[in-house]
C-alpha cells in the first residue's frame, strides 16, 4: 500500500503517489534555481503543461499519478538545465536556436523586402552573400524574380 497526497499541478486537482510528489517537487525546485527570468510565469507555465501530460495519461479523475508517469512528463519537458540562462542573462544556445529557426522577412537587414535577410537570419549565413548568390542565381537562371516575389507574399514580416 502506498501514502498519496492531493496536489493542485497547473490548478488542477491531482492525486499523486509519494514518490511522484517528491520527484516533482525536486523538479520544480531545480526549475526555480536555473531559470532566472520571470521565474514564476515560466515554472507556472511548465505547471500547466504537466497537468495536461498527467490528464493525457489518466483514464479517470480518480486515478493515481505515479513516478512513472512523472519522469514520462519530465523527459518530454526538459531537465531543468535545459532552462538555465548564461551568468549575463543571455540564453543558452539550445533558445537561440529555437529563435532562428522561424523563417521571418528581415524589418532591419533588408535592401528590397527583406527576403534574403530573413533568409540569412534564418540559415545563420551573411546576409551579403546571400543576397549575391540570388543575384547570381536570378541572373544565370536557377531562379526567377517570381521565386523571389511569392517568397515576399508568403514569408510574414518580423
Amino acid at each position: 500500500m502506498k501514502e498519496t497526497i492531493n496536489a493542485n499541478i497547473g490548478q488542477q486537482a491531482f492525486t499523486l503517489d509519494y514518490d511522484a510528489y517528491d520527484r516533482l517537487t525536486t523538479y520544480l525546485s531545480d526549475l526555480r534555481r536555473n531559470i532566472t527570468v520571470d521565474t514564476d510565469e515560466v515554472v507556472g507555465d511548465i505547471e500547466i503543461r504537466l497537468a495536461e501530460l498527467f490528464r493525457e495519461e489518466l483514464s479517470s479523475p480518480m486515478m493515481v499519478v505515479t513516478l512513472a508517469m512523472v519522469e514520462r512528463a519530465i523527459a518530454r519537458i526538459g531537465r531543468p538545465e535545459d532552462f538555465a540562462s548564461d551568468s549575463e542573462g543571455e540564453p543558452t544556445k539550445k533558445e537561440n536556436t529555437m529563435e532562428t529557426k522561424r523563417l521571418r522577412r528581415s524589418r532591419t537587414d533588408r535592401s528590397i523586402a527583406g527576403v534574403c535577410g530573413g533568409l540569412a537570419n534564418h540559415l545563420g549565413v551573411d546576409a551579403t552573400i546571400l543576397r549575391i548568390v540570388t543575384l547570381c542565381l536570378m541572373l544565370f537562371g536557377g531562379m526567377s524574380l517570381w521565386v523571389y516575389i511569392i517568397m515576399w507574399i508568403l514569408i510574414p514580416e518580423e
